[in-house]
């Protein structure tokens, strides 16, 4: 009898310990808690958690169980380290977690890069970036900032545009601000002086002017008269980038201040902040007074129907390459309209009146 007493509490003890152990790799999800709170808490990023969690978009619900990788990364640790080959001269490719105030340019200089191999490896096509977001960069083994090495030959480059006089170029897809100055032997600092840029933002189909002359650039085959244009690219800019400060600005509901937002809440600030006069309305308000457009731009609308009601109930701001800046409820972040849960729930693209 007392030895079955004795197996009986082993047994109790062993399975608390496997319940402990079980518990560390999981978490379960408490009212207002967010991806974004999570990845920062657990020290990963939100891509980790929704891959390890086969998530579709930013969503979690209250009582939802979800991996953390904190035992898993534990459990990594105590195994013995594996071999390491000899250094190679071959390049491997590595992840960069992006924090706030980060930029391309700088994220290209500390990792001894250029930013259009960063571009290129990451296959992106903007210089849009937001915290959280992992991105690869390229060592090269046993190399670091600042070593010695042969310098490469130096490449021919096409004369500088010359002082006092002012050409035109029209955006091309894929083009960077910093390519455009790279072929016209410029720097991006003078580009966005002559064309008074807030932004590294620009759009396809948008004129710039290089240099400082009086000479009147070429025209741009557009609809709208070139000044009227320049004039909706450059609002369009100082809105997204105004947009893009409040980026993992949390959830709120009825928030309409950085310290939160809801969908129409951010809408309705960040249009504020860039000039606009407009009232405080819900989605389906701005839903109301604005209309649909096939080939949306920059700065445009864009709705979602039946996410948690039916009807118009999320929107955000268009900012290229089926991208839109939105106040998720994971907080202000950047999401691709390709994403299976945005395909579904998709109304359009809109434009105020």
């Amino acid at each position: 009898m007392k030895k079955q007493m004795v197996s009986i509490a082993a047994a109790a003890m062993l399975s608390s310990a496997l319940a402990s152990q079980a518990s560390a790799d999981t978490y379960v999800v408490k009212k207002g808690d967010t991806l974004y709170q999570l990845a920062a808490k657990y020290k990963t990023t939100v891509l980790e958690l929704k891959t390890l969690n086969h998530l579709s978009s930013d969503y979690l619900s209250i009582n939802q169980t979800l991996q953390v990788p904190g035992a898993v990364k534990e459990a990594t640790a105590n195994q013995p380290a594996p071999k390491v080959s000899p250094p190679s001269s071959q390049s491997t490719n590595h992840t960069y977690t992006i924090k706030p105030g980060d930029t391309l340019s700088k994220i290209a200089l500390n990792h001894n890069m250029s930013l259009k191999d960063l571009m290129s490896l990451n296959n992106l096509s903007t210089t849009l970036i937001f915290p959280g977001q992992a991105l690869k960069v390229t060592k090269t083994a046993g190399s670091t900032v600042g070593e010695n090495t042969k310098a490469p030959s130096a490449p021919s480059t096409p004369p500088a545009v010359p002082a006092g006089t002012s050409t035109s170029y029209i955006v091309q897809k894929g083009d960077t601000l910093s390519s455009i100055a790279l072929k016209n032997n410029t720097t991006v600092q003078k580009m966005k002086e002559w064309n008074k840029l807030t932004s590294d933002l620009i759009f396809i189909g948008q004129k710039l002017v290089l240099g400082t002359g009086q000479n009147s650039p070429s025209p741009a085959v557009n609809e709208k008269p070139a000044q009227e244009v320049k004039e909706d690219n450059s609002s369009a800019a100082s809105l997204l980038a105004e947009a893009q400060k409040y980026l993992g600005v949390p959830y709120k509901w009825a928030g309409t201040t950085p310290d939160g937002f809801d969908c129409s809440g951010f809408i309705y600030y960040v249009l504020n902040k860039s000039g606009s006069q407009l009232g405080r309305y819900s989605t389906e308000g701005y839903y109301s007074r604005s209309y649909y457009v096939d080939n949306p731009l920059p700065g445009d609308l864009v709705f979602l129907e039946n996410t948690y009601k039916p009807g118009i109930s999320h929107m955000g701001f268009y900012v290229g390459n089926n991208q839109f800046i939105h106040a998720s409820s994971s907080g202000v972040v950047i999401s691709s309209l390709d994403n299976p849960y945005y395909k579904v729930h998709f109304d359009g693209f809109k434009r105020f009146y």
